[in-house]
């Protein structure tokens, strides 16, 4: 009787409490509800971070030299030559020879045409009968000459015997004398008729234009057949010049400058020249001279400028910008290569100077240390190198290790 009840104990402990039951089932509701709810987190976290990427925009460092940064002001000009000349005959005529032609190369002393000269050539031809004719003069006279001082000798004989008085010797010694006077004259006339023959050939001469000067013809302004002449004969229908000459080893840059800034431009200062046909041409020259006077209608001073080295795509007229650049430091320093940064791409916080730095999608804070800004160009001394992408007008969003994407 007691070992039945015994075991009817037993089995009751063995039952499962239902309010037990129902506990545990409630703990595994609220395990797995939390697990979900932190799984959709940070779902949800994975998904707004990737579509929470920074758009940002980037600039280069860039290597350059001090030259690029040194301008102290900037003008336009012409490229003008020092030699150009419009050659022009002495004489007005009829060109009959002409052998020029544009863009020919020629020599100083080159003949580049003629002048119709027929009636200089008959002109000297009658001053050469004039000076034969002379000489022939010349020749008698002395011829008669030689006579009468013969004669003179001979009665000086017979007055020294007493044959002969002295009137008649005087008589001889005067026509001699007349004699050597008339020499005299004729070899003047002689000389005179000589100079008009010089003048003559000279005058030939200036029927022959020739180059004065060592260049390249730019322009032909007469034609064979067309009349000439040293002035404007009026009408239109005479020409002043036979073709313009200019020395394209004395090209140089004219500019105007502004009498406000002239102080800024001294003699041999460094320039730096851009053609407008050229614009990624830059072309060192430096300032050859001011020009000791100023325009008071356009308040300007020209200056003008000599380029360090010529080229043959440097044309005469051709627009030309130049800037005018710092001369205060040496050489060395002025040629040494400096890196920059766009002004809006550096943050300064306290005394510190700081960029973002892209690499791969993420960007990182770096300390640099920068120098003098000038037109919105800023000089990097330290803390990058040449090519670094840098984030160009960086917001506060940003952050080291930030992920970001660039800008089209």
């Amino acid at each position: 009787m007691n070992e039945s009840n015994n075991n009817n104990i037993d089995l009751n402990r063995l039952k499962i409490d239902k309010d037990l039951k129902a506990s545990s089932s409630s703990g595994w509701r609220t395990f797995l509800f939390v697990l979900c709810a932190v799984a959709l987190a940070v779902i949800a976290w994975l998904f707004w971070s990737r579509n929470n990427v920074q758009s940002v925009e980037l600039t280069e460092v860039q290597l350059i030299s001090n030259r690029q940064q040194s301008a102290v002001l900037n003008a336009s000009g012409y490229v003008t030559p020092r030699q150009r000349a419009t050659v022009a005959a002495k004489v007005t005529g009829r060109v009959s020879e002409l052998y020029i032609d544009e863009g020919m190369k020629v020599q100083k002393e080159q003949v580049l045409a003629r002048i119709d000269a027929t009636d200089v050539r008959r002109e000297i031809d009658a001053a050469k009968a004039d000076v034969v004719v002379a000489d022939a003069a010349v020749s008698d006279l002395k011829i008669n000459r030689d006579e009468a001082q013969r004669r003179l000798n001979r009665f000086k004989t017979i007055y020294d015997k007493g044959l002969l008085s002295q009137q008649d010797l005087d008589t001889y010694q005067t026509t001699l004398d007349s004699l050597n006077a008339r020499i005299e004259t004729s070899l003047k006339q002689t000389e005179a008729a000589r100079a008009r023959l010089r003048i003559y050939e000279q005058n030939l001469d200036n029927y022959t234009i020739r180059a004065p000067f060592d260049g390249i013809v730019v322009s032909k302004d007469a034609q064979i057949g067309e009349m000439v002449s040293p002035i404007s004969a009026g009408g239109g229908f005479t020409r002043t010049g036979i073709a313009t000459i200019v020395d394209m080893n004395s090209l140089e840059i004219e500019v105007d400058i502004n009498e406000a800034y002239i102080a800024r431009v001294v003699v041999n200062q460094k320039v730096e020249a851009t053609l407008d046909a050229y614009p990624d041409w830059k072309i060192p020259a430096s300032v050859r001279t001011v020009i000791p006077t100023a325009d008071r209608q356009k308040a300007t001073v020209k200056v003008r400028i000599t380029f360090d080295s010529l080229d043959p795509k440097i044309l005469p007229d051709m627009g030309i910008k130049v800037a005018f650049l710092e001369d205060k430091k040496l050489e060395a320093e002025s040629n040494r290569p400096r890196l920059s940064l766009k002004s809006s791409a550096i943050l300064k916080l306290d005394s510190r100077t700081f960029v973002y730095l892209y690499k791969s999608g993420v960007v990182e804070r770096r300390e640099i240390k920068a120098g003098e800004s000038k037109n919105d160009i800023t000089e990097v001394l330290s803390g990058l190198i040449a090519g670094d992408q840098i984030v160009d007008n960086p917001t506060d969003r940003l952050n080291d290790g930030s992920k970001v994407k660039v800008e089209k």
